[in-house]
Parts: structure tokens; C-alpha cells; sequence
């Protein structure tokens, strides 16, 4: 039986995008293996390996990570090598070197290069000049938005092909507008009213997403519209200076920490408005969740999150540092009885992003005929 693997940093990033494509690899008569650091056991998976991945690059703790992946990858003999995240594409590129020559494919997907507009010197000291070297052992890398497929192209990578693909997919099946009477009951479940205009941010609490600026959104305009509900779905290292800033601003009524649900499909489905304060995405999941349950957008200037909206054709897009821009288009929405027209074009939208058109394109990437 052929092999497939599919490494990342963590168990929790092949958990949460690509069980779908490990189900299609078993499908289509391939042995699934995972490599990534922890010991879930994940679905769809006939084999996981548990390797010593650190986030840092620089981590003395990656040259034992390597060793392990190689020694897999020598052992296994895999036909396909599908890695994914910064450090876990840079380890696996590494330890595949000589499988690649004996005829292994090895893909790479980007899901957001840490070098982009606007990010810091030492983002493209580091990270672009890994990645550049890297894409001479790549044989496929995959972007999922317009500027790093532009990066990719235009600063000369190396790899034999250099894709676009939208996204790693949704399941609209999942996500999807809820009728009235359960969205009331969602709302009641959650001791939130009917009244209530309620916003919600599914998204780590870092400064990579930058919550600190909607909450001073929020404490602009809680006078002006009293009923405002700031639901922040996710965990992460800055939930206590978030906690102590609402706090501060004595927000405790308008602003709710979530913490990590299972349920993110019925909460987006309940709301009013989805909101994205993002400094950095990919292209984010949390967007094309939120277009395909119904919700009118607002969101920041990030790369992947304009790949989404186009300002006033379905959402607002506003300067990621600017409380005031949030604060003002927020209660735009509130007023507004237009948002209907947002709605409509997101439905129509994410039909592009829904996860069995990317598993198509994906197969032709991986050359692989389905059945």
C-alpha cells in the first residue's frame, strides 16, 4: 500500500484543517501517518509519530526533531510528504532530502509566510531566507492568498511549481445560517438576549490577533449602543492582559472571554456581526466560517483578510490599529438595514472555499486519481 505523510508543528494544526484530506488519502487505498509534536490520537490517521518540534526555528530542540523525521521517512518510504507551519515545513524539507531524490513528492503549504508587508526585519532576515533556500527542496509550495503568491513568484522560489489554493476548505454543511427559534435558544443557552447586538472573534487571544483594539472599539461606543455583545472565542497567552483591559474599562457586561468551544458553528450562527482585528493571517478560516453562517464582516487590513472582503461589497475593511475605524464601522452595521446586500455576497463567495473543491484541486496537485 502507497504511503502519504502529513507533519505540522503540533497535533492541534493537523486537527483542526486537515483530517478531511488524510480521510480522502485512506479513501483513495494510501496509508495515512501524521508527525507532529504531542500524542492525540487523530482521526483518519493509520499511523502517528510523535516528533520534537519547537515553534522557534532556532531551537536546539529541532536537530533532534530532524533526526527522528528522517530516520521515519527512511523507514516508512512514503509516496507523498504533505508538511505544514513554519518550523514543521522547514524539518520535514530537510529530513526528506534523499527520499526526494529516489522519487518521494514533497509539498509544502504556506499558510501565511511570517514575512509579508509590513512585517518586522527580523521576520525577513530569518524566515524569507529559510523559506527561499527551502523551495530548492520543494517540490510543490502551496499559497493560500494573493500576496504570498506574488512573494513566491516574484522573489524567484525554487520549487518546480508554486500553487494558489483557496484555503484549506470549509464544510458548509457545517457551517451554515440557523432558523430563529434555534438561534434563540443559542443565545438563551449563553444568557444572551434577543436584544442583544452581539459581535464575535474566533481567534487566539495574542497579539497576533490583536483583541486589544476592539476591546477599546468597544469602550468608544458602549453608550451608543448599550445592548453590544463582544463574545472572543479562543485561548492564548494574552487572556490576562485582555481580562485586566476589560477590566480597566469596566467592560465586564459587554465583553465575554469564551475560552475554546466545540459549538463555534452555533455561536457564529447566533450572532449579529463577525469582526477580525487580525495583525497577520493566512487566509483565515475564521472569515469563510463566519460568510457561510450569514454574518456580515468587519475586519482588518491584514494580508488574507482582504483576499475575503472587498470594502462595502460584503463587510468593511479598516485599519488594523485603529480603534476608532472599528468603533465607527460597528455601529455603521448597527444602524444599517443594508446588510442584508453583505450577507447575500458572502453566501455566494464561499461557495469557492467549500472543502471538496479544494480537495479536487488538491488531488490534481498531488496527481492522484480519485477511486
Amino acid at each position: 500500500m502507497k504511503k502519504v505523510l502529513f507533519t505540522a508543528h503540533i497535533d492541534q494544526h493537523i486537527r483542526h484543517f486537515h483530517i478531511p484530506y488524510l480521510r480522502w488519502f485512506q479513501e483513495n487505498n494510501y496509508e495515512t501517518h501524521v508527525a507532529s509534536n504531542g500524542n492525540e490520537t487523530l482521526e483518519s490517521t493509520d499511523k502517528k509519530h510523535n516528533v520534537s518540534f519547537s515553534r522557534n526555528p532556532l531551537s536546539i530542540t529541532n536537530i533532534k526533531g530532524y533526526f527522528q523525521l528522517k530516520k521515519i521517512i527512511k523507514t516508512e518510504g512514503f509516496e507523498v510528504i504533505h508538511c505544514h507551519t513554519p518550523v514543521g515545513g522547514m524539518i520535514t524539507r530537510l529530513a526528506a532530502i534523499s527520499s526526494r531524490k529516489k522519487g518521494t513528492q514533497v509539498i509544502y503549504t504556506a499558510h501565511g509566510f511570517h514575512f509579508y508587508k509590513g512585517s518586522n526585519f527580523k521576520n525577513w532576515l530569518i524566515y524569507y531566507n529559510v523559506e527561499k533556500i527551502l523551495s530548492y527542496f520543494t517540490d510543490t509550495i502551496i499559497t493560500i492568498n494573493e500576496e504570498d503568491y506574488q512573494t513566491a513568484v516574484n522573489k524567484n522560489f525554487k520549487s518546480n511549481n508554486i500553487e494558489k489554493v483557496n484555503g484549506v476548505g470549509i464544510d458548509l454543511k457545517k457551517y451554515k445560517i440557523i432558523d430563529p427559534l434555534q438561534k434563540t435558544k443559542i443565545r438563551e443557552n449563553l444568557k444572551l438576549k434577543n436584544e442583544d447586538f452581539i459581535l464575535v472573534y474566533v481567534a487566539e487571544l495574542s497579539v497576533r490577533k490583536n483583541q486589544e483594539v476592539l476591546i477599546e472599539a468597544i469602550n468608544l461606543i458602549k453608550n451608543k449602543i448599550p445592548n453590544i455583545k463582544l463574545l472572543l472565542v479562543g485561548k492564548g497567552k494574552d487572556e490576562k492582559k485582555l481580562k485586566e483591559k476589560i477590566f480597566q474599562y469596566n467592560l465586564e457586561n459587554n465583553i465575554r472571554l469564551l475560552g475554546y468551544r466545540k459549538d463555534v458553528n452555533e455561536i457564529m450562527g447566533m450572532a449579529d456581526v463577525s469582526i477580525s482585528s487580525a495583525n497577520q493571517e493566512g487566509l483565515p478560516v475564521n472569515i469563510l466560517e463566519s460568510m457561510a453562517c450569514g454574518l456580515p464582516l468587519i475586519v482588518s487590513d491584514c494580508r488574507g483578510n482582504v483576499d475575503l472582503i472587498e470594502n462595502e461589497k460584503n463587510g468593511y475593511v479598516v485599519k488594523k490599529d485603529s480603534s476608532k475605524e472599528f468603533a465607527d464601522k460597528i455601529l455603521t452595521m448597527y444602524k444599517n438595514s443594508s446588510n442584508e446586500i453583505f450577507i447575500k455576497n458572502n453566501l455566494e463567495k464561499v461557495k469557492d472555499y467549500e472543502i471538496q473543491k479544494i480537495i479536487k484541486n488538491m488531488s490534481e496537485i498531488y496527481k492522484i486519481k480519485e477511486g
